[in-house]
Parts: C-alpha cells; structure tokens; sequence
C-alpha cells in the first residue's frame, strides 16, 4: 500500500496504539467489527495475493500501515468479494481497480464533507461542561443506520439512471464516447473575493454557489459533473437543457445580491467519459469559452449554436425568424416559438483550440423564464 490516493489527508487504516479510547470505540461502532488482522494476514484470509490486495487499498486511498493489526473481517470480505468478481470472470482485474478507486474517491470525499460540515455541527455540547466527545458516540450511533440506507438508496437511484442512459445509447462507442453539451459556470472575480473575505464568509459562498448549481442542474435535468469551488462544470445530452440551465444560472445568482456576477461556457460534441468525469476538446473548449464569456453572459460553440438551431430552440437569426413568422402569419398558422436566441460574436483565436466562432446565447424576449 501506499499514501492516500483521494487526497484527503487522513488515513483509514491508520493503527496508533496511543489513540483515544473513544476513537477506538466510534471506530467499531461504524466498521461494525474490531481490528483483529495485519494486511498480510487480511490478504491470506481472505486468499488474495498481498500485491493484490495492496491495488485494491491503494486505489480505495488507503495509506500504508505496515503490518500493524488494524483491519476487521469486514476488511477481509470486502477483499475476498473484489477477488471473486475477478475469478468468476465478471470484472478484469483492472476494472475491480477501478471500481475500488471510484468507490474510494467518492466515499471518501462524502465521508469528509459530513465530518466537516454535518457531524462537526451536530456534535455541539447542548449543554455548559459537556464535551464534543460525550455527544458524538450516541449520535453516530443513531444516525449510522439511517444514512447507510439513505446512501445505498441515493446510489441504487443513481445507478438506474446512469444504466438507463447506456442502454439507450445507438452503440457500444457511444457508450463511452457520447455527444453531450458540456458546461462551465465559473464566478467572476473569485481570487480577490479570496483575498478580502474571512474564511468562513468564503465557505458560505461556495457552499450557497455549488448548492444553488446542483439544484438547478438537477431539476433541469443535466448531471453534474464536479464542483471546483468558483466553478460547476455540467453536462446534458440536449442543447436546450443546458442552455436553459445556463441562462437560469445566470438569472438566479444575478438576483442573489450576495453572489458574484457569473459567466458560462458551453460546448457540443463528442465526450470521453471516465469514472464519473468528462475529457476531450469538448471540455476544453467549453472551459476557454467560459474565460472569454463577458459578465453574467452565456457564450456557445458554433455546433452548440448548430444544434439548437436544427432542434428549433433557436432561429439562425432574427431576420429569419421575423421572416418564418410573417410567412405563417399569411397563412393564418401560427408563428413558430423559438425560447433562445444566438447571436455571432467575432472569431477569435483560443489557445491549444485555433480559431473559434463563439455566439452569445440569451433568452428571446417575451420568453418565460
């Protein structure tokens, strides 16, 4: 094993014999066993090779413990169930690596951000001479069950999204390199807000911002990809989801006077998709066209601009759409209804991307929000 690949600093092995009884207590209660096994003896047990099982640490983002008695026969199984998807032929050993490290990854941030932000807050003292300590162990031991079968309900649901989303795929290729609309909403001015605001006013901020952004995103009906503190990065499989997502973005922190001016870029085209996460010129570009949109603005790529037009959420220009509505007006039709609207902005170079011919992207008039 090795250092903790998530990045997060702690160790979930780690086996001081000097530790706090109470940590040691919380420990059990949440693993559900006592430490009883070394990682070789983990490994034989649970009849693994030690490299192996070291992969498979190494990729949950377990630090190394050298051969100190800290791991549980929950440790074990969880081994012994990796190795037999890998001998019966269901997963290569690669993919068990990978579904540890995504698993990991994704725990372990969890993990962290309910420490943080949720159990620090609980765990207040109710009352004059208590201690943190003498509250967190009846709390942790109510809560545990409860959000155990929240989270494998939020994945399960999860999971029969992203499932439904492969099975419709047109192909094995789209399955993983599929055309979506991918976005980028970044806060203006973030590094000097970084420089004159007390850290505690900064994490309200970025909280209120990613919150506000999953929430639309959601509702919307694109994915959210990541957070990166000043900036969302999402993706929809239609043009107009995430141009209505964009443009809501910008309307919601704009009526948020707390909140800086926001600006977004968004790209259509062809995504590689990994372990949650979206790579390729597509991503790149929306990520350029996002440090060159203008304040509280939302600018596209030509064949995001190509893709609303041709799926009728936005006339090619403004001439063509004054002239669709008095060809049908004639005709005692009704007008088409287009929700945006495009308008060119001058070709510009973009480093590592050439030339790009970026549209202005906003809401047509008289269009509800």
């Amino acid at each position: 094993m090795t250092v903790d690949d998530t990045g997060s600093g702690t160790d979930p092995l780690a086996a001081d014999p000097g530790e706090d009884p109470l940590a040691l207590r919380l420990e059990g209660l949440i693993l559900g066993a006592e430490r009883r096994y070394t990682p070789f003896q983990a490994a034989r047990s649970a009849g693994v090779s030690m490299e192996l099982a070291s992969r498979f640490w190494r990729a949950m983002g377990f630090a190394d413990i050298g051969q100190a008695k800290a791991l549980t026969e929950a440790d074990v199984l969880a081994l012994r169930r990796l190795a037999g998807l890998v001998e019966a032929g269901l997963l290569s050993e690669a993919m068990a690596v990978q579904v540890a490290r995504s698993t990991g990854q994704t725990t372990a941030r969890l993990a962290e951000w309910q420490i943080d932000s949720f159990l620090e807050g609980l765990t207040e003292p109710p009352e004059p001479g208590m201690t943190r300590t003498e509250v967190t162990y009846p709390l942790v031991e109510l809560l545990l069950p409860e959000l155990e079968e929240f989270l494998v309900y939020v994945w399960r649901r999860q999971l029969a999204a992203a499932t439904g989303r492969v099975v419709q795929a047109a192909d094995d290729e789209e399955m993983v390199d599929r055309r979506l609309a991918v976005g980028f909403a970044d806060l203006v001015g973030f590094t000097r807000l970084t420089r004159r605001m007390e850290e505690e006013e900064l994490g309200e901020l970025v909280e209120a911002f990613e919150t506000t952004a999953a929430d639309l995103v959601a509702a919307r009906g694109g994915r959210l990809i990541k957070t990166l503190g000043d900036e969302v990065l999402y993706s929809a499989d239609d043009a107009g989801v995430a141009a209505e997502i964009a443009i809501r973005l910008i309307e919601t922190m704009a009526n948020d006077e707390t909140m800086p001016e926001l600006r977004v870029g968004i790209a259509f085209g062809t995504v590689t998709t990994r372990m949650g996460d979206v790579f390729g010129t597509t991503v790149n570009l929306a990520s350029r066209l996002t440090s060159i949109a203008p304040r509280d603005a939302v600018l596209v790529d030509s064949a995001f601009a190509e893709e609303l037009i041709r799926s009728g959420e936005a006339p090619a220009s403004e001439a063509e759409a004054a002239e669709a509505a008095a060809a049908a007006e004639k005709e005692g039709e009704e007008p088409p209804t287009y929700r945006f609207a495009l308008q060119p902005m001058w070709q510009r170079p973009v480093r590592g991307l050439g030339v790009v011919e970026p549209w202005l992207l906003t809401r047509r008039d008289g269009e509800p929000s």
